[in-house]
Order: C-alpha cells, then sequence, then structure tokens
C-alpha cells in the first residue's frame, strides 16, 4: 500500500471516528437533557380511594389493590368488607369513594339519593353449606328453595325430618338440630337469599321477605354472624348448622369442612355453582339488562341454570370531591372491567367469578364515563 493511499484511508476514519464522537456527544447531552427535566417533573399527587361493603366482593378488591398498584403507583386504594348494606351507605353518605355491594339499590334509595351509580363488575353467586357430620363432603346434599326456606323458618327441625329424606334418599342423615345461620349485619348476601326464598316459598313473601336486612323468624336454634367469614366461622363451630355463604368464600368454607348442597332450580334440576351453570343463569337474564344496570338475576329459567346468582356492584356517585379523585375512580374502575385488567381470568378463578359479559360492559362503562 502506498503512503498517499495509507494517508487518505487514515484521513477518512478520522473524519469517521470524529462524526461518531460528535452524534454520542449529541446523543449524550439529549438524553442529559432528557433526565434532567424528567426531573424537574413533580412526582404525580397521591389520590386516595376507600372502598367499603361487600364481604362477597371484599376478596376481589383484595387482589386487585397489589395489582392496580402496578398500573396507577400514586392511588392508593384501602378496601373493607364490612357488609353490603355499610357499603351503600358509606357511598352515599360521601363517606368513601366506591361501595360494594352483591344488591343493587332500590328505586326508594335512589330517590333519597340521587346521583348515585350501580356498576356491575362482574357475576358472582351464592352457595347453601352445611356442617352435618356423618355426612362425606363428596356427597352433595339436594335441598329445594322451600326446604331451605322451612328450615330457617323453624318449620324442619331436624336433618332427617322426611321432606329432606325423600329429596335424599340412600342418604344416611342424623336426627340432628337444624341451626340455621344468618347475617346480622346489612348483607346483600342476604338480599340474594331472601330473593330466592321470596321466589320458592309463598309464605316467606308475605312474612319475611327480602331485603339486605330483614326481620328473622323467631327460631330457638338459629343464630346470626357477621360477614361471610363469620358466617363460616360459625357453621364450622355448630353441628347441624345450615348457611348462605357468598361463593368467594367457598374454598374456606370446603376448607373448615362444610358441605355444599346441590340447589334446586327453576326447571326442577339440582345444582352447584360451577361456572357452567352460573353462566348457563347469566345467559338466560342478562339480556333484559336496563341502563342503569339494576337487575336481579335470581332464579333464572333454564334446565342448568343455577338459581343463587348476581352482578356485583360498584355503588358510586357521579360527583366526586375533585378531579383527581374522579379520574382515579374512573380508571380503576374501566381496568376492573376490563379482561385485560381486573376481569383476567386468573382474579376471576381466584374468587370463582365469572367476568362481566361482552354485551354488558358497554353499559358498564358509560355508566363509568358519567363520574367526574
Amino acid at each position: 500500500m502506498g503512503v498517499s493511499t495509507l494517508t487518505k484511508a487514515s484521513k477518512g476514519s478520522l473524519v469517521a471516528i470524529a462524526a461518531a464522537l460528535l452524534v454520542s456527544y449529541a446523543g449524550y447531552t439529549g438524553l442529559q437533557s432528557h433526565v434532567a427535566s424528567q426531573a424537574a417533573k413533580p412526582a404525580a399527587s397521591t389520590v386516595r380511594l376507600q372502598e367499603t361493603g361487600s364481604t362477597l366482593l371484599f376478596p376481589l378488591f383484595q387482589a386487585w389493590v397489589p395489582a392496580y398498584k402496578k398500573v396507577a403507583p400514586n392511588v392508593l386504594i384501602t378496601p373493607a368488607g364490612t357488609g353490603s348494606g355499610v357499603g351503600i351507605q358509606d357511598a352515599t353518605s360521601g363517606a368513601v369513594q366506591i361501595g360494594a355491594s352483591d344488591a343493587f339499590m332500590s328505586n326508594g334509595q335512589l330517590a333519597k339519593a340521587p346521583g348515585i351509580l350501580n356498576i356491575p363488575l362482574a357475576i358472582s353467586a351464592q352457595q347453601i353449606m352445611y356442617n352435618l357430620p356423618g355426612v362425606k363432603q363428596n356427597v352433595h346434599l339436594k335441598l329445594t328453595g322451600n326446604v331451605i326456606a322451612q328450615m330457617f323458618e323453624g318449620k324442619i327441625k331436624y336433618w332427617n325430618d322426611p321432606q329432606v329424606a325423600k329429596l335424599n334418599k340412600g342418604v344416611k342423615l342424623p336426627h340432628l338440630l337444624v341451626s340455621p345461620i344468618h347475617r346480622i349485619d346489612g348483607s346483600g348476601d342476604t338480599f340474594l337469599f331472601t330473593t330466592f326464598m321470596t321466589d320458592t316459598n309463598p309464605v316467606w313473601s308475605q312474612t319475611v321477605n327480602l331485603g339486605t336486612s330483614v326481620t328473622w323468624p323467631q327460631v330457638q336454634t338459629s343464630l346470626g354472624a357477621v360477614g361471610n367469614n363469620g358466617v363460616v366461622q360459625q357453621a364450622q363451630k355448630v353441628k347441624g348448622s345450615i348457611a348462605y355463604v357468598g361463593i368467594s368464600w367457598l374454598d374456606n368454607g370446603l376448607k373448615a369442612g362444610l358441605g355444599e348442597a346441590l340447589v334446586q332450580n327453576k326447571a326442577g334440576k339440582f345444582l352447584l355453582p360451577t361456572p357452567a351453570t352460573i353462566s348457563a343463569a347469566a345467559g338466560q337474564m342478562i339480556k333484559q339488562t336496563p341502563k342503569d344496570e339494576r337487575l336481579s338475576l335470581i332464579y333464572a329459567p333454564g334446565a342448568n341454570s343455577y338459581p343463587i346468582i348476581n352482578y356485583e356492584y360498584a355503588i358510586v356517585n357521579k360527583k366526586q370531591a375533585s378531579p383527581a379523585v374522579a379520574t382515579a375512580v374512573r380508571n380503576l374502575l374501566l381496568w376492573g372491567i376490563s379482561p385485560t385488567g381486573g376481569n383476567k381470568q386468573m382474579f376471576m378463578n381466584k374468587v370463582h367469578f365469572l367476568p362481566l359479559p361482552a354485551s354488558i360492559a358497554p353499559l358498564s362503562r358509560a355508566q363509568i364515563n358519567e363520574i367526574k
């Protein structure tokens, strides 16, 4: 290689190196400027949201909180399982931003609290559980709504009553007093249970009726409990007990040794609450959902429909304390009903819920977007 060729090559290399250094320096200074500008920006203000209410929804909110913190680190959510009655009261009074409820608000309640939204987040169910020594957990007793109602009314006093025995031929039932357990706090689960009782027992509809709180029949062996957790604990202690339990507490009930009943549906079939039977019931009812989404899904028609299912509601005031709070509530609830967010199967499976149906999600989104 000649000297002139080497000189030309060296000059070309030096030019290339210089150009590269200039680009690197420009990139470095640009990065410095970006970092400096980001550092100069104030951190997003912390927004605190409180949720109280349904103990059936509570395990879902507990699962949502750490997951949503990764989505919106500046939003701090404090959930509390206080019963649907308290959730409704807290949301309508402005004590919290979100009330959780298994029951939608009545026309009378809404008349006293204008601007309150009832927003479905998912679909859940309720099972009937019992503590019956001698009956294995994998033997699911068959019970009708009418028989369950008579147990809670004190008319069926023993587990080997002829009406129970007729439904469970081949099962050795103990001569054990029936101890019905009911909620003593304002409860959406009570609303679901008493709605089912009203639909299946004519006397119940004329006496106890339905609601989040009712006057229970005076039965010597009956017991009260607070929250689904309290019901499961009470049932575990008391032999001969029968109780209504929200499905998010099913696993707890089974771990406590409780049995789970096959409940008769409107078509006369005895079913457990499973994804298939809950979905079948929902499919029969959701097309009736009005714009404000207040609808009972209890006692749906259809051979494969489980009889006690419901929408799980967020009770929220349209008018929040500030734009920042309104935005935080909107974003949380929109994430909550999203199939890639809070309605992901991983969250639904934990609590045995079904995701909000695709045909209902737009109704919930429309309500959520009213929050200002």
